[in-house]
């Protein structure tokens, strides 16, 4: 399997069970009334555009809720946060953070 393969499946993964890493919802997310049904749309996300996945990682998506222009992204971490993750195929080392925002947020 090469390393994009292996992201996606990570990336994947991670998205659709929000288990082994971290999510994190900004502000703007939290005052939604429902954040939990938003939550849900995250990990049913299957709408993976070229123009905006263009690695193919399924690292980001976009959608509307609740009349909210909504994004999340996936960035990759070392094991400790304080760097970037030098190899994110390897979830030995690498820490995945979900970030849920409005799209005004960003």
């Amino acid at each position: 399997m090469c390393n994009t393969e292996r992201i996606r499946e990570l990336n994947d993964r991670f998205r659709q069970t929000f288990v082994g890493d971290q999510v994190v919802i900004t502000s703007g997310i939290a005052r939604l009334p429902n954040v939990l049904g938003l939550l849900s749309q995250v990990r049913a996300y299957s709408t993976f555009r070229p123009e905006d996945d263009p690695y193919d990682e399924h690292d980001f998506g976009s959608l509307v809720f609740d009349e909210h222009k909504v994004f999340w992204k996936i960035d990759y971490y070392n094991s400790d946060m304080t760097a970037g993750a030098e190899d994110p195929s390897d979830p030995g080392s690498t820490k995945r953070v979900l970030t849920v925002m409005l799209a005004d947020e960003y």
